[in-house]
């Protein structure tokens, strides 16, 4: 079976075969992808991967509206989850990221509206070589992270901004012989 190369893994290849580069438009499942990217800043992908399940579990099931109350205590309770990243700065990000996507949901009738208006609401393909390097970020992804930022956001830069759009299907940068193109 033809995949990209960088699924290697069993998690890797379920995650690139059934959501990488596939158009995603519920709001439960963009929050879930954009706190994920947030914490793989610096990481693997595979490493977040991993902990996915446990993410699930400490967030309440990536609920925005309780996160966005997450408090000192409930945060300090996160960074000893062995589970999860323990970066602090990462972790005082998720309750703040989730009020910026309530805000956005808000202002936009939902995030999904927010995000795909800035690609027109169609998927950019793009079709790379086996083994040739995919951008790591590009104008688009600056533009996002910039005003993603203005909104309130964090650990939104324009690499791992390109990476959720690529896993949210923003993006599709499947390499020309993957058979998930």
């Amino acid at each position: 079976m033809e995949r990209c190369a960088w699924a290697k893994s069993d998690l890797d290849k379920q995650y690139h075969d059934q959501e990488w580069g596939k158009p995603h438009h519920e709001d439960a499942a963009l929050f879930e992808l954009l706190i994920l990217e947030t914490m793989q800043a610096g990481l693997s992908w595979s490493t977040i991967l991993a902990k996915r399940e446990n993410y699930r579990a400490a967030l309440e099931g990536f609920d925005p509206v309780k996160i966005q109350y997450y408090d000192q205590t409930k945060i300090e309770e996160l960074l000893l989850n062995p589970g999860l990243v323990r970066n602090k700065l990462k972790m005082y990000s998720i309750p703040k990221n989730a009020a910026a996507f309530l805000a956005v949901q808000k202002e936009y009738g939902s995030f999904d509206a927010y995000l795909w208006s800035f690609v027109g609401y169609q998927t950019i393909v793009n079709f790379y070589e086996e083994g040739e390097k995919t951008p790591i970020k590009t104008a688009l992804s600056e533009k996002i992270a910039k005003d993603m930022k203005k909104k309130g956001f964090s650990f939104v830069g324009p690499v791992t901004c390109y990476a959720f759009l690529q896993a949210a299907g923003l993006v599709n940068d499947h390499e020309s012989t993957c058979q998930f193109k």
